[in-house]
């Protein structure tokens, strides 16, 4: 079987009947892109390693509660990747401080000697989408998504960091996050 050329689902569910082989692909294709994000979060080299780890420790553990329809699995690692350098930094006592980070600067992963062509069109692509994507959205909702994501504030910890109420930013972050989502599909769709 040639790992390299399945899609992430099947993978997935490969690694949920322990196959080593499947996991390792996974591992080479979006280690870099889970490093890039605990490290924005956390900013220490040696934390943002144990979190891409952590991260796929947990991608072998859990496997079975990958569910294809609820989104991507990119999606799901990064979301483990993010909570887990948030408890980290809890964990830690320390938050980020300054200015806030911009969102698009997460999925910022860069580019290796081993990677191939169509891997660094592809990573430039699924970026500039993005980039696009959160342009595209109000500045407060995109502020509150950043503070939510890479500060790893809560919902009340940002409405009282922006003088807000509570319930526009649960509605800022809502909207946000729905217009990412519709903006992504709809540039999926044209690719």
């Amino acid at each position: 079987m040639e790992y390299a050329q399945l899609d992430d689902a099947t993978l997935v569910t490969l690694v949920a009947r322990r196959d080593e082989a499947a996991l390792a692909v996974l591992y080479d294709r979006y280690s870099r892109l889970v490093y890039s994000v605990a490290m924005r979060i956390v900013g220490q080299r040696q934390l943002a390693e144990d979190i891409t780890l952590d991260a796929f420790q947990k991608v072998w553990q859990a496997a079975d509660t990958f569910r294809r329809e609820r989104g991507r699995f990119v999606t799901w690692l990064i979301s483990m990747t993010r909570h887990r350098a948030i408890d980290e930094l809890r964990r830690l006592g320390v938050r980020p401080e300054g200015a806030s980070v911009e969102l698009s600067q997460g999925i910022d992963t860069g580019a290796s000697r081993e990677d191939s062509v169509e891997d660094v069109v592809w990573l430039a692509h699924k970026r500039e989408a993005v980039r696009r994507a959160l342009a595209g959205l109000p500045q407060p909702q995109r502020e509150a998504l950043e503070l939510a994501y890479f500060c790893g504030l809560t919902q009340q910890e940002i409405a009282e960091r922006l003088t807000t109420p509570l319930g526009t930013v649960k509605t800022r972050m809502r909207m946000g996050m729905q217009k990412l989502r519709r903006a992504l599909e709809e540039a999926d769709a044209v690719d």
